[in-house]
């Protein structure tokens, strides 16, 4: 299972996020496998999306950073599809999102950022503690590679 992170710079939201995060990402999605058409297929939650969705995707590497998760293949897919299907439609976390400034905000229990999204997915604790960029860190980290090539 892969993770993808989001660096590009399209959007003035995604470039102010990065800023605010000091890091390169923005964003990020839980490839879920590849679809006939050669798409990743991808679980997040996305504030352009309205929230938690899976989406087929062209991760072009030039926008994207792509790592593989550590762990259980298999169970990691299981434990991620669980979780899309208890979870799909519900909205994006803007509490959650403003947490990256002020943490005291906390979060809405029933929204979701993208880190925090899938964080859950992939069953780590206090999903909601992560952004994408510490997200990166602890996953590259866990797993001691850093980003490859799609």
């Amino acid at each position: 299972m892969k993770a993808a992170f989001y660096k590009g710079r399209k959007r003035p939201f995604n470039r102010l996020t990065a800023w605010w995060l000091r890091g390169p990402y923005s964003h990020c999605e839980l490839i879920l496998g590849t679809d006939a058409a050669g798409l990743s297929i991808c679980a997040s939650s996305s504030m352009m999306d309205g929230g938690v969705r899976i989406k087929h995707m062209k991760l072009d590497p030039e926008n994207w950073d792509v790592i593989e998760v550590g762990g259980d293949a298999d169970a990691l897919c299981n434990s991620a599809w669980a979780w899309i299907s208890e979870h799909d439609g519900q909205g994006y976390d803007y509490l959650g999102l403003l947490g990256f400034v002020a943490r005291v905000l906390g979060h809405d229990k029933q929204r979701w950022v993208c880190s925090e999204a899938v964080a859950a997915m992939l069953g780590m604790q206090d999903s909601w503690r992560f952004d994408p960029c510490s997200l990166y860190a602890a996953l590259s980290r866990a797993c001691g590679q850093q980003h490859q090539a799609i």
